[in-house]
Formats: C-alpha cells, sequence, structure tokens
C-alpha cells in the first residue's frame, strides 16, 4: 500500500483522541502526552516507517517500539487512518478485553510486536532487535523506538544508547517526545535534561532536533540514514490542540467530560 503523509488528518487524530477519552470516562486517559505525538504518529505511519498495513506482519519491515506507552491513543488514532482499526474499535479503548489498551499489547494483526508501558525499557529491547536483524542479515529494516522526555531520567535508556554506539547499529532510530513535562512536573525542575543533544551526541549517536508538530520535517528526519544510531529530538507541547490541556501536567491522564469534549470539538473546529 502506498502511504503519503498528506493522506494522514491530524486534526481528525485528535478528533479521535477526545472520542476515546470520552469512551473512557471516569477511567480516565492519557491524553497529554498523546496529543504531544499525534504528528509524530502521522509521520510514522503516513510513509516514513516500512511496513504494509494490510499485512503488518509481511517482511522486510520495520518495528516500532512505544516506550513511552501511554501515549498508545495517538498509535491507535494513526491506524485507523491507514485503514488498521475502525471507528467502532478506536470506542472500546481501555474496555475489557479491547485489543485498544491503555497501554501496548502484544498484537501482531495491529503490527505491536512488544508490550510496553514500565518507562526506561524500550530502547534495550528496540537494539536488541536490531541486532537480531542484522545477525538476520537484513539491511533494509529498522527499528523505531519512541521515548519520553522525562522517561530519560533513566538509566537503562543510557546503558542501551551506549551499546548502540558500541555495535553501530546504524538501523535503530530514537525519537525523543519532548515536550517538557513529567508526571510529576517540568523535566527541568524534576531532573534537568540541559545539554540533551549534546549527550546523545557524547554517547556516540547522530542528532537531529525538529519541531515536533511539523509532519513533512519528521518525515525527512525519520527517513535520514547515517553510519551511527540516530536520535530524533522532537520538540512538541503535551497536550497540543486543546488550550485546556497544552502546558498542563495534570493531563498526563485525566477525565474529558461532555462538556471538555464539545469545548475541545469547537477548538478544533475553530483552528486552521
Amino acid at each position: 500500500m502506498d502511504r503519503k503523509t498528506d493522506m494522514i488528518d491530524t486534526k481528525e487524530m485528535r478528533r479521535d483522541l477526545l472520542k476515546m477519552a470520552l469512551a473512557a470516562k471516569s477511567q480516565g486517559a492519557h491524553m497529554g502526552g498523546s496529543l504531544s505525538l499525534v504528528e509524530i504518529m502521522a509521520a510514522l505511519y503516513g510513509g516514513a516507517m516500512m511496513f504494509d498495513p494490510a499485512a503488518p506482519q509481511a517482511e522486510p519491515r520495520d518495528r516500532l517500539i512505544l516506550s513511552k506507552g501511554h501515549g498508545v491513543m495517538a498509535q491507535y488514532a494513526a491506524m485507523k487512518q491507514v485503514g488498521m482499526l475502525t471507528e467502532e474499535k478506536l470506542l472500546t479503548y481501555k474496555a475489557n478485553g479491547s485489543p485498544v489498551s491503555a497501554h501496548p499489547s502484544v498484537n501482531p494483526a495491529l503490527g505491536i510486536d512488544f508490550a510496553s508501558g514500565s518507562l526506561g525499557q524500550g530502547l534495550s529491547l528496540g537494539v536488541g532487535v536490531a541486532l537480531g536483524l542484522r545477525r538476520k542479515g537484513d539491511e533494509c529494516s529498522r527499528v523505531f523506538v519512541v521515548l519520553g522526555d522525562g522517561e530519560c531520567d533513566e538509566g537503562s535508556v543510557w546503558e542501551a544508547a551506549m551499546t548502540a554506539s558500541h555495535y553501530q547499529l546504524a538501523n535503530v532510530v530514537a525519537i525523543i517526545d519532548r515536550n517538557g513535562l513529567q508526571y510529576d512536573g517540568n523535566t527541568e525542575d524534576v531532573l534537568a535534561l540541559a545539554g540533551f543533544s549534546a549527550k546523545w551526541k557524547a554517547f556516540g549517536w547522530d542528532v537531529v532536533t525538529v519541531d515536533g508538530h511539523n509532519v513533512d520535517v519528521l518525515t525527512d528526519a525519520f527517513r535520514t540514514r547515517t553510519e551511527k544510531p540516530l536520535v530524533v529530538i522532537a520538540e512538541t507541547v503535551k497536550g497540543k490542540g486543546f488550550s485546556f490541556m497544552e502546558y498542563i501536567p495534570q493531563w498526563h491522564n485525566g477525565i474529558v467530560t461532555q462538556r471538555l469534549y464539545e469545548q475541545g470539538l469547537a477548538e478544533l473546529e475553530a483552528a486552521e
């Protein structure tokens, strides 16, 4: 299936996130960190990632590990855009037995190869998968790992970064959702990430910093191939798209009421 980023409607993705959150009712939804991922997922599913939505296990193919698993709502919305999920399925978000779970669960039919949710684990897994692909002789498949910036407080992230550099895993692309907020507040107050780009360079990675809400720029960055592992630092806004969510840590997980749902829809319609 030929996919192009202009086939992906990011406004509709945000609308779908609102619908999922409303369906979750009092369970709440991880809206803040999902909204900051919308354009990242649009770029990946819109063509930057090599895979067939009609046959997601067909080789060769790229792998996607959503290490910040709480942002999976954006991934589901992108799947709907390329025909992998229906709106009916989306609205079962967080329901018992639903494949549209609060964090990614292994589901080969959806191309989800890895469960996630415990932060700090995804890059290590990605390094292992990348080594496995190399040993199989797969020279074209890549492993994309999406991490949160607060997640980079975890020491395991830097152990994996050092390992990827040691083995010169040019088939690994780490994507950092740099929205500046984590569960406990501002990232620079919790554990400062000052000199973030320089840290990755010091660990032997190539680094690209981009506007995390520009699909075309993201797509170009994700398609970049170098001789080293690559990290794309995507500068984003937590809660992007809704005035009552942007820059507010409490929307890490929050309840979307009918009133907020209607306000969100109105803001989307008013947006350019």
